[in-house]
């Protein structure tokens, strides 16, 4: 767990029997609290790991207000409504994902701000990786979803997707943040929990400063991935902020 300002972070890793970058490996998920009222949200929650989450709550004396969602994940189920089902609390996507996810309580548009105790979170629209794509910042923190990596970035190619926009999300958006932010992603491959702005301005191995915008794209371009082994299911149930549809 980390401290800073009015908040702490836990930082909440997911750990399942297969281990693969195409799987929902490596995922990360955050508990965000404010340190005088116990209030907190959660961002980017997983299905199968919702009783732990739960769990960890109780044991930390929290009051789930909010469940967050960076975007529309397409290599897992967000754990958000099964999270509302448990604790009550209210399911928030980024602006860009209204009038296209289902089930969200809210929609915060870029700038607005989501408030719980003496803490307040502020969605940032980073579009690029998918064209829905909401980072969320506070002093000191932001959570970048798929956006930005430590050392690199989420690919572009599915749920409209753009090089060029993720570009300008990148360097006009979270690289204007300070140098010393705290850079939380969605997922690290290897084994890493966070970094800061001025890291990844400095050693991004596809957005550091000295890379353009026309040479960003190429590298994009160059890039082959299998499709995400489970994007059939996870993107029709996170349309609908996690509900799945029973059969019989």
């Amino acid at each position: 767990m980390a401290t800073s300002q009015t908040y702490t972070v836990t930082v909440l890793l997911d750990v399942n029997e297969t281990q693969d970058v195409d799987d929902r490996a490596e995922s990360r998920s955050y508990i965000v609290a404010d340190r005088e009222s116990n209030q907190a949200v959660m961002i980017d929650a997983v299905v199968e790991n919702v009783e732990r989450d739960v769990r960890i709550l109780k044991e930390l004396g929290l009051t789930l207000l909010f469940a967050v969602e960076t975007h529309v994940h397409a290599d897992h189920i967000t754990g958000a409504s099964l999270l509302k089902d448990h604790t009550g609390a209210h399911i928030v996507y980024g602006g860009g994902a209204a009038g296209v996810v289902t089930g969200g309580d809210l929609f915060l548009a870029d700038g607005r701000q989501l408030r719980f105790g003496g803490t307040t979170l502020q969605a940032l629209a980073t579009p690029g990786h998918t064209d829905s794509c909401t980072s969320y910042v506070l002093p000191g923190a932001v959570f970048t979803g798929d956006t930005l990596f430590i050392r690199g970035n989420g690919r572009t190619d599915l749920q409209g997707g753009s090089a060029a926009t993720l570009f300008e999300s990148v360097r006009h958006t979270l690289f204007e943040l300070p140098d010393d932010t705290v850079v939380y992603p969605a997922h690290d491959y290897h084994g890493r929990i966070s970094s800061t702005i001025g890291e990844e301005k400095r050693y991004n191995e596809r957005l550091n400063l000295s890379i353009d915008k026309d040479r960003f794209i190429d590298l994009m371009s160059r890039r082959i991935q299998p499709k995400p082994a489970h994007i059939d299911i996870a993107v029709p149930a996170n349309l609908r902020a996690g509900r799945m549809v029973r059969c019989g």
